[in-house]
């Protein structure tokens, strides 16, 4: 028997719900860098079993797909490990609906699951979405009792486990929990704003600061879900910066750090950690256009981070923001270390880092220029205060 056979002889063996489990740990261990020997010719084939259109992220079934919709804008493709403030990994929605199904509701979710079959087949799209809010509920106030003690949450915990070995699929059910009962404040949130923000100026950044404090007002648990909805709508990421930045006494990193939305540069640094997987993906499957682009985005958001927080570096945000700037610059080090040190590579261009330029460097002073402005009249009316 050659090993082609043995391989999916053992598949064989596997219930389906082992060999789906299966697909999404190894694509989440791709993600993180983990190289698993077989790993491709193992999810060509569970893909071919459980995706028959070729997609290469888990798609829920309808009675989860029904369940989980609310989070549906929140979901992340990939699995990151890193913390990811109002924002959910797609590949945790399997083994957390194998829990909920298994260990958590397993009665509730059969007669959810023929429920939501026998309405879906009676085409009645109404009493579909009733009968998932109805499970939806259901499951919110188990959770509830179930995390209410430690020693309770750490069986929780343990029991999950035994369908993902994901270090954060515990935290997405903490968060799925506070999304699904803010109920329709989130979908409402999200309806209210614009439908891009190509520039989050001054008067934009006030319109949106506005929202947040109404909505923050009412659901305070779930404001990084509507902060995660919100950048959704910018042009870049990094933008989310400015509800920080704009709401502070000053660009220090102390008064950055006690302004109200002060979260959305951790949310940032979310982001910066997320396009450094993109672009060890990127480089692993030799697509060097899409590594360039997002080389250039990582470093228009490091100095966006280092522009607009004076002492960055100095503190918890600053330490994050090198140890990823470190690891970027091993990725592209190697990556350009392939070639002749006399062929220039793309990765290596000083165009990539726009503010380098001298259009960059003019930026930068009128920037400084401005900065210098704001400061001494927020001084000024500090001292007016205290007088």
């Amino acid at each position: 028997m050659n090993e082609i056979d043995r391989l999916t002889e053992f598949l064989q063996r596997l219930t389906p719900l082992s060999r789906s489990c299966l697909l999404s740990e190894l694509e989440r261990l791709e993600l993180c860098g983990i190289d698993m020997p077989g790993s491709a010719d193992v999810q060509a084939r569970l893909r071919a079993e459980f995706r028959k259109d070729g997609s290469t992220q888990a798609r829920a079934t309808s009675p989860s797909r029904y369940f989980f919709a609310p989070l549906e804008l929140l979901l992340i493709d990939g699995a990151p490990e890193h913390a990811n403030m109002g924002r959910i990994s797609r590949n945790t929605l399997t083994p957390i609906w194998e829990w909920i199904c298994r260990d958590l509701l397993p009665t509730m979710a059969r007669d959810y699951i023929k429920a939501i079959n026998d309405q879906v087949a009676a085409n009645n799209p109404k009493e579909v979405l009733k009968v998932a809010s109805i499970f939806q509920t259901k499951v919110v106030k188990v959770l509830e009792n179930t995390l209410a003690s430690a020693e309770s949450a750490e069986f929780a915990r343990g029991k999950l486990a035994q369908y993902t070995a994901s270090r954060s699929a515990f935290d997405d059910v903490k968060k799925m929990q506070q999304v699904l009962r803010a109920g329709a404040a989130l979908p409402k949130f999200n309806e209210k704003l614009p439908e891009k923000i190509a520039k989050f100026d001054d008067g934009q950044v006030a319109q949106i600061t506005a929202q947040l404090d109404a909505f923050k007002k009412a659901h305070p648990e779930a404001l990084p879900f509507a902060l995660a909805l919100v950048a959704r709508r910018l042009k870049t990421s990094w933008q989310l910066v400015r509800l920080a930045t704009k709401a502070a006494a000053s660009k220090s990193a102390a008064d950055v750090a006690a302004a109200p939305y002060a979260c959305v540069v951790a949310m940032v640094l979310d982001r910066l950690d997320d396009k450094r997987l993109a672009l060890r993906i990127a480089l692993r499957h030799n697509r060097v256009l899409v590594a360039r682009d997002l080389l250039a985005e990582i470093y228009d958001t490091e100095y966006a981070l280092k522009v607009r927080i004076d002492g960055i570096e100095h503190c918890e945000w600053g330490v994050r923001l090198q140890q990823l700037m470190d690891a970027i610059a091993a990725l592209v080090a190697a990556e350009v270390s392939r070639f002749p040190a006399n062929v220039g590579h793309i990765l290596g261009s000083r165009r990539l880092r726009s503010h380098d330029t001298l259009g960059g460097k003019l930026s930068y002073l009128a920037w400084k220029g401005r900065d210098a402005v704001q400061d001494g009249a927020a001084a000024f009316r500090k001292l007016i205060g205290q007088t």
